[in-house]
């Protein structure tokens, strides 16, 4: 099959290979409006950005102050995502079903980061998730509050124990794999049965296939001194920081990167660096020049077993990764709207709403009491007579509307410019939450054959465009099956984190690089990275990006993770900034993960549930 050309876009949209329309002709072609199909770039997408980049980048400001008051509510909510929608439901709970509430996102879909995307192919729905993945440690990390509002939305977390096919893939002898590319090790080359970093949980041990670690380093296409230095590395027989206490120890490795203690404390050379250099993406939005060695330490990462340092305490992560919808949370965003609105879908359980039709007319339907309004880009909020007045922007037209409480449920660093009026230390604690740019790729193939030839399931490329490629979690749920036939479709799952690098740059500055590469990047240039890592990755096995891909989303994040503290960079209490930043001013409340201080849906839910009883109580 032809690769995707320039001619297949409409406004920046790819065409639907699976269907043969383009999006807009997909929209046409359907009884109802619904995003969840459309293709190409996604996530971010255009139409959607444009209005806030006007007041923030070229610090324009609409004048709405003469606008009339269109309509009055007792909440309106900004940002149509997890916190926000949580926001919505926590106030209807303490206020009453008659509450009137409305949801105003800039989006043309709801879920904020929950994305969802769908394919068809001859006649078979595949499923994607787009953005926010899995419900985290369910049993160890999430709050009374979240835990009862999974309950209210029907959500058993047990159900995933048997949903989620853990040795699916282990069964059909896959394991994951690293690929070396030839840019950074001189040739192309795919290495099965990774054992680098193995899971905590003795379980998903069991199942990663993995080889014996001098076994698996002894195909590296690296030199033979370098392949020493790797296996040294996880030896522990000798301290690389002798003569240090156990408190000059701790210190240091939060001042230092992973890839400053490879290299200048453990002595490693450029090449073992390189091998981790993009391991830690995916997680922390940075590369191990960026990222502390004391944040690596208790996941797996090697070289810290000489120090003979005490257990690391904090967080459990040895639950169970299975906690996972096949849209991911995108389907916590669809109960949550499923309960406001009603009529917006059929149904009420945690299996239902897998496959449940969304009807997208009825979610600013004018009889709801809880209304979402799509496509509209909040620009002023601010306390006036006793409530708060918001003012948005829709199709080119200004609108303002009135309410009694306001929570703003958008990104930190949008805050100061929807309200003049904050503080400037808070205004300055707001704008220091810059978010990491990322991309989930979901790519739809015709069969799955090449990674059982190669015997992979998951990849990982420190140091390639994409620094993972997976198979999609084999999830099956409420009538919805997750391919178990090699033979048959299915979604791979790429990510690609944008930034600068090795390049003597924060975590901040990193982020901001990334951010104005991906705005700039069109979809014809991701596809081109798509194809040409599939190729080198799994050709070798039989696959042919022209003949094996059916279609392609791109949810394109430039604004993705919110900040995470990083002792690298970050010298004053980052938890004091989170606080200041946070604070209810007036009538008007503040939620949404970044308030958290990490990009996880419970916390999403617990900043959601502290805002509404900030107003409330």
């Amino acid at each position: 099959m032809p690769s995707i050309t320039r001619r297949d876009f409409i406004n920046g949209v790819a065409l639907s290979i699976a269907t043969g329309l383009t999006p807009a002709a997909q929209i046409a072609a359907q009884p109802a409006r619904y995003p969840p199909l459309l293709q190409g770039l996604r996530g971010q997408h255009e139409g959607s950005f444009e209005a806030a980049h006007t007041f923030v980048r070229d610090r324009a400001r609409f004048q709405v102050e003469h606008l009339p008051v269109a309509e009055r509510y007792d909440l309106i909510v900004v940002g149509g995502g997890i916190s926000g929608l949580a926001a919505a439901w926590f106030y209807r709970r303490t206020q009453g079903t008659q509450a009137r509430i409305l949801i105003l996102d800039n989006h043309d879909d709801f879920g904020g980061h929950a994305k969802r995307n769908e394919f068809m192919l001859d006649g078979r729905l595949v499923i994607g998730y787009g953005g926010s993945q899995s419900i985290d440690s369910p049993n160890s990390w999430w709050s009374d509050a979240g835990k009862g509002l999974l309950r209210e939305l029907g959500v058993d977390v047990r159900r995933f124990e048997s949903a989620f096919e853990r040795d699916l893939y282990s069964s059909l002898g896959l394991s994951r794999g690293i690929f070396f590319s030839r840019e950074a090790f001189g040739q192309d080359r795919l290495v099965a049965g990774d054992a680098l970093i193995m899971p905590r949980n003795e379980v998903s041990r069991r199942l990663a296939n993995a080889k014996p670690l001098v076994e698996l380093v002894s195909a590296f296409p690296i030199s033979e001194a370098s392949k020493v230095q790797l296996i040294d590395l996880y030896s522990g027989t000798r301290d690389p920081l002798p003569g240090r206490t156990v408190d000059e120890k701790l210190r240091l490795l939060k001042t230092t990167s992973y890839r400053d203690y490879l290299i200048k404390i453990c002595g490693c050379n450029e090449e073992v660096a390189n091998v981790f250099q993009g391991r830690t993406l995916g997680f922390f939005g940075l590369g191990c020049d960026a990222v502390p060695a004391a944040d690596v330490r208790d996941q797996g990462y090697p070289g810290f077993r000489g120090l003979k340092l005490p257990a690391k305490g904090g967080s459990d992560r040895s639950e169970l990764y299975i906690y996972h919808f096949p849209d991911g949370n995108a389907s916590l965003a669809r109960l949550m709207v499923r309960g406001l609105v009603p009529g917006a879908a059929p149904g009420n359980t945690m299996d239902d709403v897998v496959l449940a039709q969304f009807d997208y007319a009825r979610l600013d339907h004018p009889d709801s009491t809880v209304r979402i309004r799509l496509e509209s880009t909040c620009i002023d909020v601010r306390n006036a007579d006793g409530g708060v007045l918001v003012g948005y922007i829709r199709d080119g037209k200004l609108h303002r509307v009135a309410a009694r409480h306001a929570v703003v449920a958008c990104f930190h660093m949008m805050i100061p410019h929807l309200m003049p009026e904050l503080p400037a230390l808070q205004r300055e604690a707001l704008a220091k939450n810059v978010k990491t740019p990322i991309v989930y790729t979901n790519v739809l193939v015709r069969n799955w054959r090449p990674w059982v030839e190669l015997k992979v399931h998951d990849i990982s490329a420190p140091m390639s465009f994409h620094n993972r490629v997976s198979l999609d979690f084999p999830v099956s749920l409420g009538g919805y099956r997750h391919s178990r036939d090699p033979g048959e479709p299915i979604c791979l799952h790429l990510v690609h984190v944008a930034g600068a690098p090795n390049r003597g740059l924060t975590a901040r500055e990193q982020f901001k690089v990334g951010q104005a590469q991906l705005l700039h990047m069109p979809f014809s240039d991701f596809e081109t990275r798509i194809r040409d890592d599939l190729d080198r990755m799994l050709g070798s096995g039989g696959f042919s990006s022209g003949r094996d891909v059916a279609a392609i989303t791109v949810n394109r994040w430039p604004h993705g993770y919110g900040y995470v503290e990083n002792s690298l960079y970050d010298r004053d209490d980052y938890g004091k900034t989170l606080a200041r930043a946070r604070q209810t001013v007036g009538r008007v409340a503040i939620a949404n993960s970044d308030a958290g201080g990490d990009a996880y849906a419970h916390l999403a839910i617990d900043q959601a549930a502290r805002a509404v009883r900030e107003l409330t109580e």
